[in-house]
């Protein structure tokens, strides 16, 4: 094998093979008593990202959102999706995987799920919830430096 062929096959791999919807749940407990309400919903939107990694580079990377609409202490409607991606990922340096994993991935599936969440609630009737668009980076970034406290805080706690 040339050192041309050789380099071409280590070259770093990040490929979609497949977006899909892993889970979906739509509730409206108050209906129809929900479509008559005159006060403004307080929404609660909640995000949570997964990745976990299979044979021959493939990882499964999914983002979930959770969110509900309540007026004083009814239940409007409450909505969780979870949109997922299958990736092909080969000859990623491994400080780079994390990033990619917490960022890329995250980055590509998100409109996915907007698409998704909006659909949803108005199938069931309601405006389209229309969910702001998430700086993956900072959120990352800003569980790095958690953790990294954290573990200064307990390397403090040992050495007491």
């Amino acid at each position: 094998m040339s050192e041309e062929n050789q380099a071409a096959e280590n070259q770093p791999v990040f490929a979609i093979q497949k977006i899909y919807v892993k889970d979906v749940s739509v509730e409206s407990p108050n209906a129809p008593q929900a479509f008559l309400e005159q006060l403004q919903p307080e929404f609660n939107i909640q995000f949570r990202n997964e990745a976990r990694g299979f044979d021959n580079g493939f990882f499964e990377v999914s983002l979930t959102v959770t969110a509900q609409a309540q007026v004083e202490d009814r239940t409007v409607f409450l909505v969780e999706a979870t949109q997922a991606g299958l990736f092909q990922i080969e000859h990623v340096p491994a400080e780079e995987m994390d990033p990619l994993l917490g960022i890329g991935a995250p980055s590509i599936l998100f409109p996915y799920l907007r698409e998704t969440v909006s659909d949803l609630t108005t199938r069931a009737g309601f405006p389209p919830l229309l969910l702001q668009p998430i700086n993956f980076e900072a959120i990352y970034l800003q569980q790095r430096a958690q953790q990294a406290a954290q573990q200064q805080a307990g390397a403090t706690e040992t050495t007491h």
